[in-house]
């Protein structure tokens, strides 16, 4: 019976073969490598080759040694990049004896160059005749057995690398991640939007309701906050002229970790002089779509059990007749004398005494309790109460609410957009009330900053603005049940 060795003894074993390689004069991790092609290429460029058929044209890969199979003087072996996998032949008295022998001093998860001629086997596998190998990189740790069937997720977290070298969908998630931003940042260009950068060290934190992240400036003496939103810092461009803005950027919140949250996150923040909350609804849904078309080729797509279809127009509604939809309450009707009845018998968690509890607050809470869950087409929930929404411009008719929209997509919210306020007096009027807030324990309200207010007194033109969360766009994208999926490192818990 073969007893089973631990991981410091293979390692051990490992490292002593290295410095035998190195004797040899053997480089056991290796030197910049020539490829003629990537795996991917050489199965679609050679997949009409018939049984027993060879090509004519040699060919160079690069990969890690995913499987191996040893059989005297020959051996197969599975080689695998970023583009795919292919199977390789190693014949003694084909690569020389000397190479043979090298390769016999090969493990599962070394990377190898492999050249050599591209054929099909008896059993229909298209298949690489080597005739010249070269040792790239000798890994020294083995790589985890039956890994498809660990349960425990964080680890594949922790040690992402490993995960993506044995879960090829794992690295489909990421490349789709990177195409997906290519595409929004070309959709954006080519409709004269301009890139740009804001700072993630702030003086004041801004631009949404959240907790920040404090750090110190040694040469400053100072504090600062890492930015939660960009959004004051883009429309102070809208001040000076910049009339089309975005920023593809990195927020920080200092909240819970849960499937939809992670402390770090990306988000595409863009704005519009002369437009409202309307104009990005209508930039939103072109957005997404174009997303959409570009990634799948059709508008229909799978996410957690149900099909989302994507065809436009998407449902608009109004937040109170969502509420009323669903609740039965007409939230704009509602005596303030029921708002403790209402919130005694739906068990609201609303903070305040009696009397100072608003109409906003209480439609808020109703939303996300009851309504939220049952958005699973694309729906654009619309005019928000004015509590909720600082930064939102007030509509002209119903002062009560802002003109503010956010897109929901299978119960989970994915953009946040606003008519901005640009009435300097009116935003400095609601720092003020954020700023009591605050200082009545209310963790996540906003900052008072002045220099913003300042910039307004210069004059904003009217616009809108809109955030929409890259992450969770993902989870949808890639039909992951948790924003860690979609997350190279997301951050996780100690072990301990």
């Amino acid at each position: 019976m073969e007893i089973k060795k631990t991981t410091l003894e293979i390692i051990s074993i490992k490292r002593d073969e290295i410095e035998n390689l190195r004797k040899e004069g053997i480089d056991p991790f290796g030197q910049r490598f020539e490829r003629t092609h990537k795996i991917g290429e050489v199965t679609q460029k050679f997949n009409q080759l018939g049984i027993g058929e060879s090509s004519q044209e040699k060919v160079t890969i690069a990969g890690r040694m995913m499987a191996l199979r040893k059989h005297g003087k020959a051996a197969f072996a599975d080689i695998e990049d970023v583009e795919g996998r292919i199977q390789v032949y190693i014949k003694s008295n084909k690569i020389g004896q000397k190479a043979f022998e090298l390769f016999n001093k090969t493990d599962v998860g070394d990377i190898l160059g492999i050249t050599g001629i591209v054929f099909r086997t008896k059993t229909g596998e298209l298949t690489i005749f080597t005739e010249e190998l070269t040792l790239l990189c000798k890994s020294i740790r083995s790589l985890p057995e039956k890994w498809h069937g660990l349960r425990d997720v964080e680890t594949r977290y922790r040690k992402r690398y490993l995960d993506l070298i044995v879960n090829p969908s794992v690295r489909d998630i990421f490349v789709k991640r990177s195409k997906v931003t290519q595409l929004l940042r070309n959709f954006l260009d080519n409709k004269g939007y301009l890139e740009v950068e804001t700072p993630i060290m702030q003086p004041i934190p801004g631009g949404a309701t959240a907790r920040p992240f404090i750090t110190h400036h040694n040469a400053l003496d100072r504090d600062f906050y890492l930015r939660i939103a960009p959004e004051l810092y883009l429309k102070r461009l809208l001040v000076g002229g910049l009339e089309k803005v975005y920023e593809l950027n990195r927020n920080f919140r200092n909240e819970g970790i849960s499937t939809k949250h992670n402390p770090e996150f990306t988000m595409v923040e863009l704005y519009e002089a002369y437009g409202n909350y309307h104009t990005m609804m209508q930039i939103t849904e072109e957005l997404i779509i174009h997303i959409i078309k570009n990634i799948f080729g059709k508008l229909e797509i799978e996410y957690q059990g149900n099909i989302i279809n994507f065809s436009s127009p998407w449902r608009r509604i109004s937040m109170y007749a969502a509420i009323e939809e669903v609740c039965g309450i007409d939230m704009e009707k509602l005596p303030e004398k029921d708002f403790e009845k209402i919130i005694e018998k739906n068990n609201l968690d609303i903070k305040g005494t009696k009397g100072t509890i608003s109409r906003g607050e209480i439609t808020n809470e109703l939303f996300e309790k009851y309504v939220e869950s049952t958005l699973i087409q694309p729906t654009f929930i619309f005019d928000y109460p004015l509590e909720v929404s600082p930064l939102s411009k007030q509509k002209k008719n119903d002062p009560k609410l802002v003109e503010r929209f956010e897109l929901f997509i299978n119960s989970m919210e994915l953009a946040n957009a606003f008519t901005e306020l640009n009435d300097p007096a009116e935003q400095k009027r609601r720092f003020e009330e954020q700023v009591a807030k605050k200082e009545a324990g209310d963790l996540e309200s906003h900052f008072m900053d002045k220099d913003y207010i300042e910039a307004l007194e210069y004059g904003m033109p009217p616009a809108g603005g809109l955030g929409i969360g890259i992450d969770r766009l993902m989870m949808l994208l890639t039909n992951s049940s948790s924003i860690k999926e979609v997350i190279l490192f997301p951050q996780l818990k100690t072990k301990e």
